[in-house]
């Protein structure tokens, strides 16, 4: 990517980011807003492209942009313009076998291509040309079809796609060639077309100035070296003929001007007219359009709005409920402790009282065994008293009361 600094005149590489497009030559490149448009052209290998890329001038970002739609076939040595800073047009160009005079329109908010029906005086098919927009109108010039130059100038009103001739030279003239270059000046508030070069059997140098609808000589800053001698001749008695004046300028470049009569500027303006009153319905109708829109919107909105505010009053309430819950949840809670504190207590008696009845039983059974040892020690020492006393010849107590 080079740039051209018009104040030092030196040449620089600027750095891109994003991935470029593949290397071609006879694409074309159009300037929209702070972004260059680039399509189609032919790469390395002779293969014909009809890819689209956008170059982001802020950023220096390159984007491949994959639009919807039938996109125009591939070819290069096209010609493109923007119109309303919104529409890119693609007319002609050519691939290996032929030519085109097909016109396709892509629609830049949509990314969508469309292939709109011509108007008028459609131009013939042609590589190489170049063109130009002058507020709604595109200027054509030049190009060729494989067999010879085009040798009409031509003019698209983007606005209704309606073609018309501008003007037609004779001979194998630069006008009529291909590879020449076109770009628009202004000269007193007034817009000129000015060509450079291009190649119809040999190159030229010439430079060529057109001025359409102006009868007075143009003299810009590129004619201003030129000898007084040199005039231009005018023929008033053709309306429909292109006045020419060519000199030498230097030794090998030229510089013609081209000045279209006025004659059909009753017809143009009655164009003009309709053409004015036709986009004022058309903005009238976009106007009402966009009215009614916007009080749909407006009406949605306030829509929108008040089912907010139904729906923040009813979040207010499940707020409340919830708090609420929540304050029952927590006396719940606490009447279940309670509860279980009552619970523990109950059976920390019942265990009491069972522990008092088996300590009174315990008692009882101590008693019990204790009145059984005693009667058993009572009947032991009877039993023994007896036994010595018949051993001691003691008689018994049963043989005494005998």
């Amino acid at each position: 990517m080079k740039a051209f600094d018009l104040q030092t005149c030196t040449w620089s590489t600027l750095k891109t980011y994003g991935k470029a497009p593949a290397s071609r030559g006879g694409q074309s490149v159009t300037l929209v807003g702070t972004s260059l448009v680039i399509f189609g052209g032919q790469d390395a290998k002779r293969s014909l492209l009809n890819d689209l890329h956008l170059l982001d001038l802020e950023t220096m970002t390159w984007d491949e942009i994959d639009a919807v739609g039938v996109p125009p076939s591939p070819r290069s040595d096209h010609t493109a313009a923007v119109h309303a800073e919104r529409y890119l047009l693609i007319f002609g160009g050519g691939s290996h076998a032929t030519c085109f005079n097909d016109l396709h329109v892509l629609d830049l908010q949509a990314m969508e291509w469309s292939r709109p029906a011509q108007q008028g005086d459609i131009p013939s098919p042609r590589a190489g040309h170049a063109g130009v927009p002058v507020g709604e109108n595109w200027f054509i010039v030049g190009g060729g079809d494989n067999k010879s130059g085009v040798s009409e100038t031509v003019v698209l009103n983007m606005s209704t796609l309606g073609w018309s001739v501008v003007t037609t030279v004779q001979g194998r003239v630069p006008l009529a060639s291909e590879g020449l270059s076109l770009v628009v000046g202004s000269h007193n508030g007034e817009d000129v077309l000015i060509s450079f070069g291009g190649y119809n059997g040999r190159y030229s140098n010439e430079v060529n100035v057109l001025k359409p609808g102006h009868k007075s000589t143009l003299q810009t800053k590129i004619m201003e070296p030129v000898p007084e001698s040199v005039s231009a001749v005018h023929n008033a008695t053709n309306a429909t003929r292109d006045v020419e004046s060519e000199f030498e300028a230097g030794q090998e470049g030229k510089i013609r001007e081209i000045v279209m009569d006025n004659v059909d500027s009753e017809p143009m303006k009655i164009k003009t007219e309709e053409t004015s009153e036709r986009l004022i319905a058309t903005l009238k109708s976009e106007k009402e359009e966009l009215e009614s829109s916007f009080s749909k919107e407006k009406m949605q909105s306030h829509h929108l709005k008040q089912e907010l505010a139904e729906a923040e009053t009813r979040n207010s309430d499940l707020y409340k409920e919830l708090q609420s819950v929540r304050g029952q949840l927590a006396s719940e809670q606490s009447r279940c402790f309670k509860l279980e504190e009552f619970v523990d207590v109950a059976e920390l008696r019942q265990k009491l009282q069972t522990m008092e009845t088996l300590q009174k039983e315990l008692e009882l059974l101590q008693r019990q065994k204790a009145a059984s040892e005693q009667a058993l020690n009572a009947k032991q020492r009877q039993s023994s008293g007896s036994m010595w006393g018949w051993l001691a010849g003691t008689p018994d107590e049963k043989a005494d009361d005998a």
